[in-house]
């Protein structure tokens, strides 16, 4: 990774002005298990008996997170993930590390956020796949109360794409659909795991009329966008930069669509677009470089997202003031891009529109 990208993905000192932060945001693209803050960690391996965290100093902790991140490598990236989720195998963690991040992500402007995990990992401490789910919901309702009802946030379940149990996770998404979970989605390492390995569970998910979204496009490229939209009938896509691969300009400096691309952006496929943690896992080499403007100027249904915020120690407010700061992006631009998200959600669609009629717009007009 170049200096310059490192350096916008870790910037903790990243001046966010107060107008970005009052600006009403729509996040997507959020782990559970990538978004603690450095002090519960310590707190949890301390209650629960956990004792390889690097350090237990909470700001060492932190930037041991961030740097260890910056590999330019999505399986060194994913490696990180192997401390939090660690110290999330109680009902009690469960609960304390959802509310902590529905009441972050309300503070920080969020007004709809689906957040995902993955059931799977947390059965470690004897819970059940069943027992994963109502904490976690659990943990989101407490934050939205206290956060003043300012949030709503929904639930992703995810099924890891080396595994088998997607289709488990699948069933578990829509048993829980009408108790705060939005959809599914598969994640972890793109090479060698494609999405038709987990035909099984999206085909069930079609026929039960359930959401779900792909990673896909983010370390591994058009084949991966392809099959996650044609074979498996993603909603939106995780990440999707590598749709650039299909994109190019022709000798007169016109932009010229693949069939893919072309696709893509007429079908309004929504990419769930994570600016810094793409720099880290070498997706992009720098903010003002990173596909998201150029797709943007495309009229791509772009959303701008955190994917991990302990791990690229942002925020969507920092990844918007990069965008501005560094890729040239207006206020006009964040808001396209905000009513793009709410637009895209796995929320029923007079909900969609009241966040949009009644909080965004107003929001962005004040």
């Amino acid at each position: 990774m170049s200096e310059t990208a490192m350096t916008a993905a870790n910037d903790a000192a990243t001046l966010i002005r107060p107008e970005i932060k009052a600006l009403p945001k729509v996040l997507l693209h959020d782990h559970l298990d990538g978004g603690l803050r450095p002090a519960t960690i310590v707190e949890l391996a301390e209650e629960n008996g956990y004792e390889d965290l690097p350090t237990t100093d909470p700001e060492a902790l932190g930037k041991w997170f961030r740097e260890a991140a910056d590999s330019g490598s999505l399986e060194r990236y994913l490696e990180t993930f192997d401390h939090s989720v660690a110290v999330m195998q109680t009902a009690g963690a469960l609960r304390r590390v959802a509310s902590e991040a529905a009441q972050e992500l309300a503070e920080d402007g969020v007004v709809y956020a689906e957040i995902r995990y993955a059931p799977e990992q947390h059965l470690e401490g004897g819970l059940t796949l069943e027992q994963v789910v109502e904490a976690v919901n659990e943990g989101f309702r407490e934050g939205e109360r206290a956060s003043g009802n300012r949030i709503v946030v929904r639930a992703l379940l995810t099924a890891m794409r080396h595994a088998a149990k997607s289709t488990e996770i699948a069933q578990l998404a829509v048993r829980y659909r009408d108790q705060g979970v939005a959809g599914f989605d598969i994640a972890g390492a793109e090479a060698g795991f494609p999405p038709t390995r987990h035909l099984d569970a999206f085909e069930y998910l079609q026929r039960e009329n359930a959401h779900f979204t792909i990673h896909a496009g983010e370390a591994f490229g058009l084949p991966s966008i392809w099959e996650a939209i044609q074979w498996c009938g993603a909603e939106r896509l995780g990440h999707g930069v590598r749709i650039m691969d299909d994109i190019s300009t022709d000798e007169a400096g016109a932009e010229q669509l693949g069939r893919l691309a072309a696709y893509v952006r007429d079908r309004r496929i929504p990419l769930e677009m994570c600016p810094s943690s793409n720099l880290q896992t070498g997706a992009a080499n720098s903010i003002a470089a990173h596909p998201i403007t150029h797709l943007k100027d495309l009229r791509y249904r772009v959303t701008i997202n955190t994917d991990n915020r302990l791990m690229s120690g942002t925020s969507m407010s920092k990844e918007m003031q990069l965008l501005v700061d560094e890729a040239g992006w207006t206020v006009d631009d964040l808001r396209w891009a905000t009513i793009n998200a709410m637009k895209s959600a796995f929320l029923p669609f007079d909900e969609r529109l009241a966040i949009i009629d009644d909080v965004i717009k107003p929001g962005y007009s004040r």
